[in-house]
């Protein structure tokens, strides 16, 4: 894939979704187009291979998209953090904060061993939380957080900083929320 691919153009900005105020990145477009996902995939495996990952832990649900797209150009496995209930058999959790309450992440127990090294991937990184969660099911089990991968970044709020010590990587960096919206 062109690695001159523009990945802001094909995000749909959307002003004053879910709720008045916000400003909501789109990536669903940047993932139709082929040359798009392509291009999301492809920078994010050429940044983590010499990591040595051994398997991408994405987040339900658009992390599963990029990530286990990753995971197969990098020829490791994936492995899904997903909501209470989502997975049978055995799990285990990590409770997290969000801006208006609490939320929970499941992983199966047995998908990451002890020095294992795991690439956590989400779509958007905003207050790290969910990103947060994951680094902490990876350690908890033995595992060893190779690096942190998101397509888009909001670099004004404090996502970054939650996730300080780990190697992160961002594809797409927004500073603020007046970034030209359209419907």
């Amino acid at each position: 894939m062109p690695s001159s691919f523009d990945l802001d153009a094909a995000i749909r900005k959307i002003p004053n979704h879910p709720k008045d105020g916000i400003l909501f990145y789109d990536l669903m477009p940047l993932f139709a187009d082929p040359e798009g996902l392509g291009a999301c995939v492809t920078r994010i495996s050429d940044w983590a291979r010499p990591r040595d990952v051994d398997i991408v832990l994405g987040a339900e649900a658009r992390g599963f998209i990029v990530g286990g797209a990753v995971a197969r150009e990098l020829g490791v496995g994936f492995a899904a953090a997903r909501k209470p209930g989502k997975l049978p058999g055995r799990t285990v959790h990590q409770e997290y904060e969000l801006e208006y309450g609490i939320d929970t992440l499941e992983i199966h127990e047995d998908v990451i061993t002890p020095g294992m090294r795991v690439l956590v991937h989400d779509d958007l990184l905003a207050t790290g939380g969910t990103a947060r969660a994951k680094c902490g099911l990876v350690e908890r089990l033995g595992g060893v957080v190779a690096g942190v991968a998101f397509v888009v970044e909001l670099t004004f709020l404090p996502g970054a900083d939650r996730l300080s010590g780990y190697d992160l990587l961002s594809l797409v960096q927004y500073d603020s929320e007046s970034v030209s919206a359209v419907g």
